[in-house]
């Protein structure tokens, strides 16, 4: 009997996943230990079955074969619902029934780049459950083989299309729609959608591509929405919308071609929401605007303030029984009549539906929010092992001077000028920070604030000039 051992590199066991570089710190190898891990997770939990699916990378076809024969060597059955967006895993894993399921996916991280995003039972797999497989792997903690496991391929688009439109409830008014997937694994159930939904639709960059060669595919970067802008304004459509690579991120462009920020946007779905669950929770990250707590609490919702991390998210609000979350990443999540985790064409397909029952347009609404002037999110390099003690650090020092200070996640600041937040990320050796204040003269006061603190815990300031935009 061959005696299994492998250890990983020790930087693509991440908080959330695990993700590292092709043919240097990630290779096949790691994907059939990880098949054989987490294979072993689920058989001793008492599962047989595990759904896997991959993205549009180069090199996905190369990792899920061996994702797959790790599964197998744990005895179990693996459902193959070969390339699609993470969310249709997801949806597979309720679908049919699965005890686990395991997507290859470099989700937005550029081309070179791929990994592994995966669910134990029907929850997040994270934290301390990734760094366990580390552990299980180099000490060969696996079952052993007794019965080779099978697999099959299943194709899961038909009934997730399906599904996703029966939330569709925008009537029958027909609206003008730009779609864009960014050659993603998106890419196949855009069009899908495209073709079914009401009104005209257009798909621009819908042709599934691992180089990525149109833009880098992630909404929340301005620059890669650019060609939405471009083609909302020709067609003069109501609204234009983006997926990352692979579609668990939403990027939201309105009628005018101004982008809705993913706290503006969750402002827009939690008011339709709360008209069906009235006070209910609506869970943002730590980094979301004052503005969306508000509005949450004016349409008689209970806002609430979570750590930033999409598996944390998904925690609490199983934890809350909250039917609606979201990040400013454009990670949004609808328990609402749907599972809870992050789905981008889910929530895509709620928000055209609301929009065909506005009053107004897209444009109108956004403009219509408290105007606040914030900088986006500012990331600086501090040393994995000095990131979370400079946060202490900072916090101790503001308690001391009787600031008033959120520590959920991090440190926010509330002042009378707005907030500044400071948190250390869970995935790279950087330090975040955002500032939000109701005039210019205020941000940079708070920017003042936050580089005085910075400093005072030995590291450089970063240069915070122009990291300005109205939101």
């Amino acid at each position: 009997m061959t005696v299994f051992s492998h250890r990983f590199d020790p930087t693509v066991l991440r908080e959330y996943d695990i993700r590292g570089i092709i043919g240097e710190t990630l290779r096949p190898e790691d994907a059939f230990a990880i098949g054989r891990c987490f294979g072993t997770l689920v058989a001793r939990a008492g599962g047989s079955k595990v759904a896997v699916g991959y993205d549009g990378r180069l090199s996905s076809p190369d990792l899920e074969p061996q994702l797959v024969a790790g599964l197998r060597a744990c005895g179990l059955q693996v459902l193959r619902v070969g390339l699609v967006a993470t969310p249709m895993l997801y949806f597979a894993a309720y679908q049919l029934g699965t005890d686990g399921a395991v997507m290859v996916t470099g989700s937005h991280n550029p081309p070179n780049y791929n990994g592994f995003k995966m669910m134990l039972g029907k929850k997040p797999f994270y934290g301390k459950q990734i760094q366990e497989i580390g552990r299980m792997a180099a000490e060969g903690d696996v079952v052993p083989v007794a019965t080779e496991g099978s697999d099959e391929k299943v194709s899961i688009l038909d009934d997730y299309v399906a599904r996703v439109l029966r939330d569709y409830d925008g009537g029958d008014r027909r609206l003008k729609v730009v779609w864009d997937p960014g050659n993603g694994s998106g890419s196949e159930v855009t069009k899908a959608l495209a073709g079914k939904l009401p009104g005209e639709h257009t798909v621009i960059f819908g042709d599934v591509d691992g180089t990525f060669p149109n833009h880098h595919p992630d909404p929340t970067v301005a620059k890669n929405l650019e060609a939405l802008i471009a083609e909302v304004a020709k067609q003069g459509a109501d609204l234009g919308i983006a997926f990352d690579g692979d579609a668990d991120r939403i990027g939201v462009v309105d009628n005018e071609g101004h982008i809705l920020f993913g706290d503006q946007l969750l402002v827009v779905l939690a008011r339709d929401v709360l008209k069906s669950k009235p006070g209910g929770t609506i869970i943002a990250d730590v980094k979301a605007s004052q503005v969306l707590f508000d509005e949450v609490a004016k349409a008689g919702g209970q806002p609430l303030m979570w750590k930033t991390g999409h598996s944390l998210i998904k925690a609490k609000m199983a934890e809350t029984g909250s039917p609606l979350a979201g990040e400013m990443s454009g990670h949004i999540f609808f328990a609402d009549k749907w599972y809870g985790f992050d789905d981008a064409p889910y929530s895509a397909v709620r928000l055209l539906g609301i929009v065909a029952r506005l009053p107004t347009s897209l444009a109108a609404v956004r403009a219509a929010l408290p105007q606040v002037i914030n900088t986006p999110e500012l990331r600086f390099n501090c040393e994995e092992s000095r990131k979370f003690a400079v946060v202490q650090e900072v916090k101790e020092r503001l308690a001391a001077a009787g600031a008033k200070v959120q520590d959920v996640d991090g440190v926010r600041v509330l002042t009378e000028d707005g907030w500044w937040l400071l948190r250390a990320s869970n995935t790279q050796a950087v330090l975040v920070a955002r500032c939000e204040a109701s005039s210019e003269a205020g941000l940079e006061r708070l920017k003042a604030q936050l580089a005085e603190q910075i400093q005072a815990s030995g590291l450089a300031v970063p240069d915070f000039s122009g990291a300005n935009a109205g939101h």
